[in-house]
């Protein structure tokens, strides 16, 4: 008789349902929160459906369980331990997981499957497989994907149990004794070498970002952000004025703290004094276009963008947000902070052409043609110092694991290393990461949120959009985009990853056989042109790959991301011809649900998410 599992009969859909719903305010911890990952599945969701489709529903054993009644008693003590395991506080609880593993022993008779992933994207699934004691096959085309997999639950175990290195930690009185739980020693490693990476940081740019002083007094502040705005020249020929280009010019608002910058024009160029109190939301660009403050002209998008192919947008800094003893302080551009700013592109800087999708990339039509336009020079100079800087922290890191005892086996990460070089290598990975999730709030289309005073990050939603008035983070403040800051999320998920047991992640082509027999299959493949992966990811690969070629030399070896192969109905990549973006999706789709036919056991569900709103359909 063919054996029932839980899932195919009936889930505790409400508890599940609020505990995912609930991830989405959770942040400290949450992998979402290594490293920006667009339509992640949520966790809660990912350990229910594995593990539902492990256990068997009591009605395939009328041995144990003869009648209804006792079906639905047992049941209910299954649904019960799901409602537990699902629970956010429940995800590291030896005892929750414990119960957990054990029902899936009993239904696959002490010999669970492997799992297979092979649209991995974000992870959820392999890292809720690997938290219920699965090993996991990871598949992903795309090299950031496959790296942020790889630093979920494929370095993590590698290296779980060990001290670690750094000589701080090791300094300590009675530290050599103490256990390691999980990946806490990796953890504390990349938290220590992340600020050895930022202090040598700041003895090289720290000059870039000067401190403020306060308005009646000697005291100067750190500078948290800078607020410039975009600027055109008004094409009216009886103002021709330097015409400031901004949604809103509020600064905050706070209630009791309301600030807003009001625009003053002298000789065709404008300064910016800084008010207090409320203030009327308009700016200078709507929907519709824009309208110069000086003299009222409308000044229509299409003059806008060919003054940006023509390289004649400029920028101007209007406020410095700074860090005060009770809350945020907003002062007025100075001569000191202009100058800070006037930096030389650095000459190394990793770039491409943007891709050319209008639909999700706006700024080629204002002339920001490649990358590195999305940031400003002092921002680009600031991202390749701390690159450079992974690469000099990962061989500080292998020379104290030596000195700490660590293997000299100078096998590399990327060949299943485990010894001094590797372990380097491994931390190097993590900084890596802190490079990118620096970008992300480190370039010239981060907003700045007039309701937490913060800066907002480039990433909104799955796109790149125009950006008018932006702010420019100061990496070296304590506030949202410094490097301390996004170094406090990464060393936090690590010491949440499962660690165990091993997993294997892998580039690999969906359509193609990756030889893989008799296992489980769960994966959350792409819809049609719902979210250009590539396109979007190549955003942080060239950072990545800055950093991480010389680790990951095969993965990294493109200058982009593999595109053609990518699953996406995108009609830019066939001419702007939607069907033939149709028939190449649903074709390669239809391959890879072949593949996943191949793969999977006879006797244990083959689940598929399908994310859509209307639940009608």
């Amino acid at each position: 008789m063919a054996v029932k599992k839980l899932i195919e009969v009936a889930l505790p859909l409400e508890a599940i349902h609020a505990e995912s719903a609930r991830e989405k305010s959770i942040r400290h911890g949450h992998p979402s929160t290594l490293h920006l990952w667009w339509a992640r599945r949520p966790l809660a969701t990912a350990r229910a459906v594995i593990w539902a489709s492990l256990v068997d529903d009591p009605s395939s054993h009328p041995e144990r369980f003869p009648d209804e009644e006792a079906q639905k008693k047992e049941r209910e003590r299954l649904f019960a331990l799901l409602t537990r395991l699902v629970k956010w506080e429940n995800s590291n609880d030896e005892g929750v997981l414990a119960e957990a593993k054990e029902e899936i022993m009993r239904s696959t008779h002490n010999d669970p499957p492997a799992l297979l992933d092979p649209f991995a994207g974000g992870g959820a699934i392999p890292l809720e497989a690997q938290r219920l004691g699965l090993t996991a096959h990871v598949h992903d085309l795309n090299p950031v994907a496959v790296m942020i997999n790889k630093a979920m639950i494929e370095i993590p175990p590698r290296f779980a149990g060990q001290r670690p290195v750094n000589p701080a930690w090791r300094k300590r009185a009675g530290m050599a004794d103490v256990p390691m739980k999980g990946a806490a020693g990796l953890a504390e490693d990349v938290r220590y070498y992340g600020e050895w990476m930022k202090q040598r940081a700041y003895e090289r740019i720290g000059h870039l970002y000067p401190t403020v002083k306060i308005p009646g007094g000697s005291t100067e502040a750190t500078v948290i952000a800078w607020i410039w705005a975009r600027t055109v020249k008004c094409p009216n020929p009886a103002c021709g004025c330097e015409m400031p280009l901004v949604r809103s010019f509020t600064l905050s608002k706070k209630k009791g703290k309301e600030a807003y910058i009001e625009p003053e024009f002298h000789d065709g160029t404008f300064s910016c004094i800084i008010k207090t109190g409320k203030h009327n939301e308009t700016g200078t660009v709507s929907r519709k276009g824009a309208v110069c403050p000086c003299c009222g002209s409308t000044v229509g998008f299409p003059y806008i963008r060919e003054e940006g192919k023509a390289q004649r947008l400029g920028q101007k800094l209007m406020a410095i947000v700074a860090e005060g003893a009770n809350g945020r302080i907003y002062l007025p551009a100075d001569e000191t902070h202009i100058a800070a700013a006037k930096v030389e592109r650095p000459l190394d800087v990793p770039n491409a052409a943007l891709p050319n999708n209008p639909r999700d990339f706006k700024t080629p039509n204002y002339g920001m043609k490649t990358f590195a336009d999305l940031f400003t020079n002092r921002q680009l100079t600031a991202l390749t110092t701390f690159s450079e800087l992974v690469g000099e922290a990962q061989r500080q890191a292998e020379a104290d694991a030596l000195a700490a005892g660590r293997s000299a086996d100078p096998t590399p990460l990327c060949e299943g290393g485990s010894g001094a070089h590797a372990y380097g290598e491994a931390v190097g990975v993590y900084l890596a990461f802190s490079v990118d999730k620096m970008t992300d709030r480190c370039s010239s289309l981060c907003g700045w949120d007039t309701q937490r005073d913060g800066v907002t990050n480039t990433f909104g939603r799955q796109a790149i959009p125009m950006v008018w008035d932006f702010a420019e983070s100061n990496p070296f403040s304590q506030s949202s985009g410094c490097h301390s800051n996004v170094m406090m999320w990464i060393v936090k998920c690590i010491l949440n990853f499962p660690a165990n047991p091993y997993a294997f992640v892998r580039q690999f082509d969906a359509q193609s056989d990756c030889g893989l027999r008799n296992i489980m299959v769960s994966t959350d493949p792409p819809y049609y042109d719902n979210i250009g992966y590539a396109d979007l990811s190549d955003y942080f690969y060239i950072w990545m790959r800055q950093s991480l070629k010389h680790v990951y030399p095969h993965l990294f070896r493109t200058m982009l991301v593999p595109k053609a192969e990518e699953l996406v109905a995108t009609p830019y990549r066939f001419d702007g011809n939607t069907e033939k973006a149709r028939e190449f999706f649903e074709e390669g789709m239809f391959k890879a649900c072949c593949q996943l036919c191949k793969y999977a056991r006879e006797d244990i569900p083959l689940t598929i998410y399908y994310a859509f709103k209307q639940s009608e359909t």
